[in-house]
């Protein structure tokens, strides 16, 4: 079976959320909604590239095309707050 780079175009570069949860680290890629954890960032953000990695060479095209979602903004708000 030929690899995902063969079936599809390669997506735009992902994001990756990463935050603090108790001792460790989440990551999360909103556009796939893939996450992964690790103790530090550096860590959760690998273990996210590795979770995608897998998930691109073992999805098949229409999971990918079904789970895609190029439509991820992200930035910065500003609220008042009392």
């Amino acid at each position: 079976m030929a690899g995902w780079k063969a079936m599809i175009k390669p997506p735009k570069p992902l994001t990756a959320i990463i935050e603090r949860e108790g001792n460790g680290y989440i990551s999360l890629c909103p556009e796939l909604d893939i996450a992964s954890q690790g103790d530090t960032v550096e860590e959760a953000r690998a273990n996210l590239i590795e979770a995608l990695e897998l998930f691109f060479e073992t999805a098949a095209p229409s999971e990918i095309e079904r789970r895609l979602n190029n439509e991820v903004i992200v930035e910065p708000v500003e609220i008042k707050v009392g």
